[in-house]
């Protein structure tokens, strides 16, 4: 009788759906790292940001606070300067502009977060996939053996099982996570976009008090 414990070996032993599942979570961590960084580089502090461009427009330097913008990376400084270059028109019409510069900015930001959402709904699936296929082959085994079927014979397809299982389930709830934490830093920039954009165009219609009939009239200084 053999009474050696049975040894199991993740990646030699898990099957066929262990390395899809692997190639999933690669991915996945992929997406989720380089969303990451693209999101924390186009951040900004939007505070001192604001403030150097009150700053030059209160002077009447309107050649420099679109310099500050083309300067700074990320959405919020483009859409300030949309804001920016139609500053000698109407509230309405900069409104337009800064929805216009958000439309085309949201996509950028968003990119492959709803690939990263897919990723972690399929990854369970995947793993359910191979733990159907893992206990059929047992089921088929034992039924191959008739009345003379041991543990030992399916032991390692009801591991093969649990395995695809296990692994679905780790790699579902790692990017769940991750496209929880990717959504919370494109509503943090899409909210700075809307703040920004709001506090720029009160500054320019009720601090500023442009003509409108002279788009390169300034401020008495």
């Amino acid at each position: 009788m053999n009474t050696e414990p049975y040894q199991f070996y993740f990646l030699s032993d898990g099957g066929p759906f262990v390395w899809v599942l692997l190639g999933i979570g690669l991915f996945g961590l992929v997406f989720l790292i380089e969303r990451g960084l693209y999101l924390h580089r186009r951040q900004i502090p939007s505070r001192e940001f604001l403030g150097g461009i009150f700053n030059n427009l209160r002077k009447g330097r309107y050649i420099e606070a679109l310099t500050v913008c083309e300067n700074t990376e990320g959405p919020v400084a483009r859409v300030v300067k949309a804001i920016l270059l139609h500053r000698s028109e109407s509230e309405e019409r900069m409104r337009l502009a800064a929805e216009e510069a958000a439309i085309a900015e949201i996509p950028a930001l968003e990119r492959r977060a709803g690939t990263l959402n897919t990723l972690a709904k399929i990854a369970p699936l995947v793993g359910l996939a191979g733990t159907v296929f893992a206990l059929l082959r047992a089921f088929l085994h034992m039924v191959a053996s008739g009345h003379y079927a041991t543990a030992d014979l399916f032991s390692a397809d009801i591991a093969q099982a649990l395995a695809a299982t296990g692994l679905g389930l780790i790699i579902a709830i790692v990017l769940q996570l991750g496209h929880h934490f990717i959504s919370g830093r494109i509503r943090a920039l899409t909210y700075d976009i809307d703040k920004t954009a709001i506090a720029v165009i009160r500054f320019l219609n009720y601090e500023i008090h442009l003509p409108e009939s002279d788009s390169d009239a300034s401020p008495e200084q």
